[in-house]
């Protein structure tokens, strides 16, 4: 006997290093919601303005309009329009996207299953390692409850190896491990690296 088709909720995670194109797969997949008529709604942190205010933006100029919030609560007031609990009567888009998702407050966890639970395609894309090579804050809870995740690799700006990690750069230096984790910048401030020439300082 056939089954039905599955039409439930889940997550997707999009992970890799800057410049791995993480944003422009989030565009990719949203454009094709988009095309399919489905609802759509996406966000990202407030924090990153490098390219747009109101826009996600990829390194290679593709955009998609989304709401920047400071906090998770922003997301739910957005989706419900008044902040509370979501329930088996809000009306909720069909495809929530989260750019940058590593900047979000740990109550992005708790929300995408919540969504996902109330039937809601949910795609995040963001870093999976910070500039040390250590894992970002709540990427890795969103990985290990993910239905679905994709990494993705860069260029080694050194070697032309598939990078998988985020050299942060001070004055054309490399970072000093006990530097802030959070610093948001481009092509001015941070390099994809491999494995054998990501560098940190510990002086």
């Amino acid at each position: 006997m056939l089954k039905s088709p599955y039409h439930g909720g889940h997550l997707e995670v999009i992970v890799g290093p800057m410049f791995s194109g993480k944003s422009e797969e989030l565009i990719r997949r949203v454009n094709r919601a988009v095309i399919a008529r489905q609802r759509v709604a996406v966000f990202k942190p407030a924090i990153d303005d490098r390219y747009h205010a109101t826009f996600v933006a990829s390194h290679n100029g593709r955009t998609v309009e989304a709401v920047a919030v400071r906090h998770t609560d922003d997301v739910l007031a957005h989706l419900t329009g008044q902040g509370t609990l979501l329930t088996a009567d809000t009306a909720l888009p069909d495809v929530v996207g989260f750019d940058e998702a590593q900047f979000f407050d740990a109550g992005l966890v708790p929300l995408a299953l919540d969504l996902a639970d109330h039937g809601v395609r949910v795609i995040l894309a963001g870093l999976d390692l910070d500039f040390r090579a250590e894992p970002f804050g709540l990427m890795p809870d969103l990985v290990a409850r993910a239905e679905s995740v994709e990494k993705l690799t860069a260029i080694c700006v050194v070697c032309g190896a598939p990078a998988t990690r985020t050299q942060r750069l001070i004055g054309g230096q490399p970072a000093r491990f006990n530097d802030p984790v959070v610093m948001v910048g481009a092509q001015e401030a941070y390099e994809a690296r491999c494995r054998v020439h990501h560098e940190l300082r510990r002086d």
